[in-house]
C-alpha cells in the first residue's frame, strides 16, 4: 500500500512540474518580437527587394513561420504618406527572414509598416521601419 502512495505522489509531482514549465513558456510577450532591416538602404527604382528579419529580442533568435498579414510602404517620414507603393511578398527567404518586392518611385525616406502573427503567441507584432532610398 505504501508503494502505491509513493507512486501517486511522484506522479503528482511530475504533473505539477510539467504544468509549471508550460505556464512559464506561455508568459512570452508579443512586445518581445521586432522586425529589423537586413539592408539599411535601397536604390530608388522598380522591383527592389527588401529583406527583414523577425527577432525574439529576449533570445536573439530569428522567428520563422510568422504570418505577415499587413504590409504598407509609403513616404510618411518625408510627410508624403499619400505616396504609397505596392509591396509584394517574395518566396525563398531563409527561416526567420521575409522578403518583399516594391518600386521606390523616388529617392527619400520610405516607411515599411508590417503586422504579423507569431505562432503560439497572442497579439500582433507591429513595426514601422524607415528605409532610405538613394538615387
Amino acid at each position: 500500500m505504501k508503494t502505491s502512495t509513493i507512486v501517486r505522489a511522484v506522479q503528482a509531482a511530475l504533473i505539477a512540474a510539467a504544468v509549471a514549465v508550460t505556464s512559464t513558456a506561455a508568459l512570452a510577450d508579443i512586445k518581445d518580437y521586432k522586425f529589423e532591416l537586413v539592408d539599411q538602404s535601397v536604390q530608388a527604382g522598380p522591383d527592389k527587394v527588401i529583406t527583414v528579419r523577425l527577432v525574439n529580442t529576449k533570445t536573439g533568435k530569428l522567428v520563422p513561420d510568422a504570418v505577415i498579414f499587413a504590409t504598407r510602404l509609403d513616404m510618411a517620414p518625408d510627410g508624403m504618406q499619400e505616396m504609397a507603393t505596392k509591396i509584394v511578398p517574395v518566396p525563398g527567404a531563409e527561416p526567420g527572414t521575409y522578403k518583399f518586392k516594391a518600386t521606390f518611385g523616388m529617392a527619400g525616406r520610405w516607411q515599411l509598416s508590417l503586422g504579423a502573427k507569431v505562432q503560439g503567441e497572442t497579439g500582433t507584432v507591429e513595426n514601422k521601419l524607415v528605409i532610405p532610398a538613394q538615387k
